[in-house]
């Protein structure tokens, strides 16, 4: 706050403020500008200076986002064929339109159009049965997808291609079950089992989160636990390359966790062995909630930070290294060279720690930087932003209502 005094010497006047007061009237103020007056020729300024050149992308993802919240605030389940058609008879009209001055608004009205229409596709697309009740000792066999090691149980999911239960006239695709820590079966493994399985977990009041939603699009229709011995045993059919590739990456974190576990314990170790493979179910409650209340939980999250770092590094230290070689830097292009090390290092990265939302989003905005190294172009750092939630949006529609794409932050590489 400006306080009036004397300085020794000097007239008194006004210390602290900039511009001086005698210059305050032709600038900003508050009695120069009153937002109230002309309020229609404002706000067509203002949305004309949006609708400029270069400045309309960044609304697009908004426009995108805005269908898809709407696709998940109906009331019913929209009809996919007419949503598939308004949404391209829209984009259509806006490619018409590009040349006339209605065209920011007809993008608008598209990209709205189409986030509506992605969404019903992919729920169309991954529809799947989901347990309505109870059941009790039901009889499983199948593949582990994923396992997760917890601080007291493990949990697995299990790719389901035999059920057998009494009253239960309906085939799951995948549910989740639980086990006694350290019984979990390996990922990639053909298991049979006995299970009691209950329905997805609904909201516990109206409008508040609905982790059903969240494995319904996981392809998950039943959660529950384990109920006797799990017998491994040949599998009937060859698992397929997903399943390949599943047990490939599970097998390489469990090689690097091993690897951290020769040199550290603990919640140590849990912590390194969740910036490094994502896996953060070994962090004990006390620590994990310490680190929460302190705001420090999103660490633990890899998103644009971490991978900022990796790409970061990898890029700076393979540049550096050529560097050290005259004929590689006076005859290649050795940045182009480091750019495409730090993408797959970036690529590699996302693959390990299993490719959540936020790692996803941050991933994207760093290859479009690398991408534009490559090509001699500039990445600007808010187009990045639009064009990663934009392919993030466009693969999963249900990220928009998950924390981790809204809370999540972005990368910025400023010496590239």
């Amino acid at each position: 706050m400006a306080e009036r005094g004397r300085a020794p010497g000097r007239a008194q006047g006004i210390a602290g403020t900039w511009p001086p007061r005698g210059a305050a009237a032709g600038g900003f103020a508050p009695a120069s500008f009153d937002i109230w007056s002309n309020s229609p020729e404002k706000l067509r300024e203002w949305v004309k200076a949006e609708a400029g050149a270069g400045r309309l992308l960044p609304w697009v993802p908004v426009a995108y986002g805005t269908g898809i919240a709407l696709y998940f605030a109906a009331e019913r389940e929209p009809v996919l064929s007419v949503a598939v058609a308004t949404a391209i008879a829209l984009c259509a009209a806006a490619f018409l339109l590009r040349r006339r001055r209605i065209f920011p608004l007809a993008v608008m009205i598209a990209g709205i159009a189409a986030g509506f229409a992605t969404s019903t596709g992919r729920t169309a697309l991954i529809g799947h049965g989901v347990l309505a009740r109870p059941a009790y000792s039901v009889s499983l066999a199948g593949f582990v997808e994923t396992r997760d090691i917890r601080e007291r149980t493990d949990r697995f999911v299990l790719r389901v291609t035999k059920m057998d239960a009494p009253r239960l006239h309906m085939k799951l695709e995948r549910v989740r079950l639980s086990v006694r820590k350290g019984t979990a079966p390996a990922v990639g493994s053909f298991v049979e089992l006995k299970a009691r399985l209950q329905p997805p977990l609904a909201p516990l009041r109206p409008g508040s989160y609905d982790f059903g939603r969240d494995v319904f699009f996981q392809g998950i229709g039943a959660s529950g636990f384990v109920t006797g011995a799990i017998k491994s045993v040949e599998p009937p059919v060859e698992g397929d390359l997903s399943l390949r590739y599943a047990a490939f990456m599970q097998n390489l974190r469990d090689a690097i966790d091993a690897r951290i576990r020769t040199t550290l314990d603990g919640d140590k170790r849990a912590i390194a062995t969740a910036l490094l493979t994502g896996r953060r179910d070994a962090i004990t409650t006390p620590v994990n909630d310490a680190m929460f209340i302190s705001g420090l939980g999103h660490v633990l999250s890899i998103s644009g930070y971490h991978m900022a770092v990796v790409a970061g590094v990898v890029f700076f230290a393979i540049r550096a290294l050529l560097a050290l070689i005259p004929v590689l830097t006076v005859c290649f292009p050795i940045k182009k060279w480091a750019a495409a090390a730090a993408l797959a290092a970036a690529a590699f990265y996302l693959l390990l720690s299993g490719a959540e939302v936020a790692t996803q989003r941050s991933f994207y905005m760093t290859a479009v930087v690398l991408i534009a190294v490559l090509v001699d172009r500039r990445a600007l750092t808010f187009r990045t932003l639009a064009l990663a939630a934009m392919v993030v949006l466009a693969l999963s529609p249900e990220a928009l209502v998950h924390p981790s794409f809204q809370r999540s932050a972005h990368p910025v590489f400023p010496t590239i």
